[in-house]
């Protein structure tokens, strides 16, 4: 005889926090810590720390908050083709799951201020704007999940803000080299995004979204796909070029991987099978971070 276990209460606030997307905040800040470290020797280590902390806590706001809102207007039913969300499973109810995004906002904060006054104004702002952002990806008049530029607010937010901002942060100096390397690895976290918005199509188009796979179209969303990889890999290469020789082989390995990929998502119906295509993803992005790392640390003299 089998017997059934619901979740306790800590497991169901696991769950809605999505803890296997937790890397798109993590890479960034690692990418830049390295190459702070590399470039500019000593890193304000505690106030690096306190901000990867915080923008953990950014992304699970931003998470149950998208949970509470999308429950709210009926989505994430129980037969969605993406894991279970708590509001629309009928888990918890929406004002609970707010109510998280309010607790792990306010987390993000503090452990925020601690950032701010070593790194001043700019992480002030970054700081802000993030926390904006979290709420206004799924709240507000115009949500940003509803429309179509999603992927640009992940390539800002989880590529070129974080990396810059965790430069200025542990060496109070920022530059381009930093910059496009946030941007090489904010472009799969929006990837990620694009499989999840080809996925959910069909629901999103019902609600009324136009997102950017809804408005490219089933046939032209691989594409997207392709390019945000491959443009990481390729970008990742070339700002690695004349650091170390390894960034050819950074380039020439992703972009194997980019068409790859890009081939199954194509050949993929829309069903819970692209969920393993949105895992993969993940693991292109903490794979370019591995290299552009391995590259910046055999790039040192």
């Amino acid at each position: 005889m089998t017997t059934s276990t619901s979740p306790s209460p800590i497991g169901i606030w696991i769950q809605g926090a999505r803890p296997r997307t937790l890397a798109l905040s993590v890479t960034p800040v690692v990418v830049g810590l390295v190459y702070a470290t590399v470039t500019y020797g000593a890193v304000a280590s505690i106030p690096v720390a306190a901000a990867l902390v915080s923008a953990l806590f950014i992304q699970i706001a931003t998470n149950l908050a998208n949970d509470a809102a999308d429950g709210s207007r009926g989505a994430d039913k129980a037969e969605r083709l993406g894991p279970i969300r708590l509001v629309g499973a009928g888990i918890m109810s929406a004002p609970q799951v707010r109510r998280g995004a309010i607790a792990t906002s306010l987390a993000a904060a503090g452990f925020g201020l601690v950032a701010v006054i070593h790194g001043g104004a700019p992480i002030l702002a970054i700081g802000l704007a993030s926390l904006l952002a979290a709420w206004s990806y799924s709240y507000g008049p115009w949500p940003i999940s509803a429309g179509p530029f999603g992927e640009v607010f992940v390539i800002l937010f989880f590529g070129a803000v974080a990396t810059t901002g965790i430069v200025w942060l542990g060496t109070h100096h920022v530059d381009l080299t930093s910059a496009l390397l946030g941007l090489a690895i904010g472009l799969p976290a929006a990837a990620v995004l694009t499989v999840n918005n080809h996925r959910d199509r069909v629901e999103d188009a019902a609600l009324g979204r136009r997102t950017l796979a809804i408005i490219l179209g089933p046939e032209t969303t691989p594409y997207l796909y392709v390019v945000e990889l491959g443009a990481a890999a390729v970008i990742a290469g070339l700002v690695l070029w004349p650091i170390s020789r390894v960034g050819i082989i950074v380039a020439v390995v992703g972009l194997g991987f980019a068409l790859s990929l890009g081939h199954h998502l194509a050949r993929t119906p829309i069903s819970r099978a692209l969920n393993t295509t949105l895992a993969a993803t993940v693991r292109f992005e903490i794979g370019l971070a591995v290299g552009i790392i391995v590259a910046l640390l055999m790039g040192t003299p």
